[in-house]
């Protein structure tokens, strides 16, 4: 596909009597094309799928995961969107099967291989798409030869950091080159990136990445379930490749403590505590084991660190499956006071599952996609802790990632990542949602 006018699909929901005005924009009503549930006067697009053919003459490749979005020319939004896929998943890959495609890149801008006939088959795809007719200009494969592309996190300097999540860091040394974070400009012309790894921001499982715009630093989650928070200091701020410091948080008076609450509550909802930071050594890590060395050296423990971004009132953590019942916890991180607070710990499934990746919208709620065992949901989350409900996977149980909004449309782009991956446009009614009830199944905090 080369132009955004052909292959897509809109739905607009069915109206229904007005909803009760208990939680945030009402009831989900039922999409009759099975794809995805909204509340009234809600409308989704589908702007992008697995297998479409992309203006570069690449496949739009599978395991669409987290996006940042960014204003282009003449009100259009460059959409960056990471791809999970290991390079064993070849039939979902850019190349197609065989990837018989391979030869219509630059292989100067391939990052990897696992051997000369298997190029690794994460990184990113960029879509230019223009919020007024709702149609999507043109889409190209954006970073190549990385693995497992899971999150990421918006710059200051129009770019998306893309952090790759390989299932295993100590696998032969073919794969002692991944793990690490890639730095991929927001660009309207087709092209690759220069595919240069940011080895001082360290290597691991990463996950989504938060800078502060005061200072420079530069936030990262860690995927695992004693993972740990990380923050790197760079060199030149901006600059990400000229080098920088890694450092862990830790509990301030507690060291080696853990966040989780899965023993036992070692962080109250709404209750911030000091925090510091701890320099971390051995940062390439080809053992695998930076964390320990971290928690050891006295950093706190986070269960599966997952999605993370930076608010007018602090940086925002999901933890997937944080919390005592390990349904999820979100976090906020004040890097100016020196605290973290526990800002949700879900504690019922049908209210929050697992949280993965959240954003903040434009007036100050969160919007956090789940990734849970059943069904799919799309949450909201208002700035004293309540939650709603604002959107439904119909179409089957994979997991909801990637939520953004355009920066100068109410737009929220979403992806459903499996079977096919999809990315949606959602556009609608947005605003601070009003009237919210009771909050029964989860605890949270005071703003």
């Amino acid at each position: 596909m080369t132009a955004g006018f052909l292959g897509l699909r809109s739905h607009v929901p069915a109206q229904a009597a007005d909803p009760e005005p208990s939680l945030g924009y009402g009831p989900l009503l039922p999409d009759p094309d099975g794809i995805f549930d909204l509340p009234k006067g809600f409308s989704y697009s589908i702007i992008s799928k697995t297998g479409d053919e992309m203006v570069d003459g690449l496949l739009r490749p599978g395991g669409p995961d987290g996006m940042g979005a960014f204003p282009g020319e003449d009100g259009r939004v460059v959409v960056i969107c990471n791809h999970e896929l290991s390079y064993s998943q070849k039939d979902l890959g850019a190349f197609g099967r065989g990837n018989e495609r391979f030869g219509l890149i630059d292989p100067r801008r391939h990052y990897g291989k696992v051997r000369e006939d298997l190029p690794c088959l994460g990184g990113t795809t960029t879509m230019v798409y223009d919020p007024e007719t709702k149609t999507l200009v043109r889409q190209f494969l954006s970073l190549s030869g990385t693995e497992r592309n899971c999150a990421g996190g918006q710059t200051p300097w129009n770019s998306w950091i893309s952090a790759e999540e390989p299932s295993v860091l100590t696998k032969p040394s073919q794969m002692l080159h991944h793990g690490y974070a890639f730095d991929v400009a927001a660009s309207e012309e087709p092209g690759l990136a220069e595919p240069v790894p940011l080895k001082d921001m360290g290597r691991f499982r990463g996950e989504a990445v938060a800078i502060d715009r005061a200072d420079g630093s530069v936030y990262q989650s860690e995927d695992r379930g004693d993972g740990l928070l990380y923050r790197f200091l760079p060199d030149d701020a901006g600059k990400l490749s000229a080098g920088g410091k890694l450092m862990a948080l830790a509990i301030k008076g507690r060291p080696k403590a853990s966040v989780r609450n899965w023993d036992k509550v070692e962080i109250e909802v709404g209750k911030p505590i000091e925090i510091e930071w701890i320099e971390i050594d051995d940062i390439e890590s080809k053992d695998d084991r930076m964390r320990h060395r971290g928690h050891g050296a006295g950093a706190a423990l986070f269960a599966r660190a997952e999605g993370m971004w930076a608010g007018d009132d602090g940086i925002y953590i999901a933890c997937t499956n944080g919390g005592a019942k390990k349904l999820g916890q979100i976090f906020r991180l004040r890097p100016a006071d020196g605290t973290l607070e526990l800002f949700v710990e879900a504690t019922e499934p049908s209210v929050l599952e697992m949280c993965d990746n959240l954003t903040v919208s434009p007036w100050g709620d969160l919007v956090v996609c789940e990734d849970g065992g059943g069904e799919q949901f799309l949450r909201g989350v208002t700035p004293d802790g309540q939650i709603y409900t604002l959107g439904r996977n119909a179409k089957n149980n994979s997991e909801l990632c990637g939520a953004v909004f355009a920066p100068n449309h109410p737009t929220l782009f979403v992806n459903i990542q499996w079977n096919p991956g999809i990315t949606l446009a959602i556009t609608g009614p947005w605003k601070p949602a009003k009237g919210l009830g009771d909050r029964a199944g989860a605890t949270g905090a005071a703003s």
